[in-house]
């Protein structure tokens, strides 16, 4: 019984967490957005429904009507096979999240928050007796000469994040809106 009113509290407060987050960074950011190079493809009148990310293909596709309309090369953590189980372990998660805020970074240009951890992910990491970890995002390359863009993009690099090169990244930051589902696939 514990059990159930703890994963009923938790998905309570994830919840108000994102609609609380959600509110706060929604137009401001997207205003701010760096607009070194113009970006190549022209507004979309397509609504993304969904983002997906197949690990194995290191490829994030933007979904609209169940058909991909852009595909991108990604890298993912430095321990790329299998689903994020605790903080540090340095995976990216797979299954369903939401990308759920925005925000210009200062170290990865621009990044939008995944909503890891879910419930499943959450209740599975109590059970083991760890932190499932968190601030999993996709975002772009960092910036600076001794960060050469190039040679990130071909490696898995980040601590479990999803990332783009700043270029592809620009792109996603302005057709996506938060609230869109990002699944993510092995």
């Amino acid at each position: 019984m514990r059990w159930l009113l703890a994963l009923f509290c938790l998905s309570v407060a994830s919840v108000s967490q994102a609609a609380f987050t959600e509110t706060i960074i929604r137009k401001p950011a997207v205003q701010d957005a760096p607009t070194a190079s113009p970006v190549d493809l022209k507004p979309s009148m397509e609504r993304i429904d969904k983002v997906l990310v197949i690990k194995s293909q290191r490829r994030l596709q933007l979904i609209s009507a169940g058909e991909p309309l852009k595909t991108y090369r990604i890298s993912l953590g430095k321990k790329p096979v299998g689903a994020k189980e605790r903080e540090g372990d340095k995976r990216t998660p797979e299954g369903f999240y939401w990308l759920d805020w925005r925000k210009v970074s200062d170290r990865y240009n621009l990044a939008i928050h995944v909503s890891y951890p879910n419930v499943s992910d959450a209740a599975k990491a109590r059970r083991d007796g760890v932190s499932p970890g968190g601030m999993i995002m996709v975002h772009g390359t960092p910036l600076g000469d001794e960060y050469p863009e190039e040679v990130f993009h071909t490696l898995d690099w980040t601590e479990g994040c999803i990332a783009m090169r700043n270029e592809d990244m620009r792109e996603v930051w302005r057709l996506v809106k938060d609230g869109t589902m990002i699944e993510i696939r092995p």
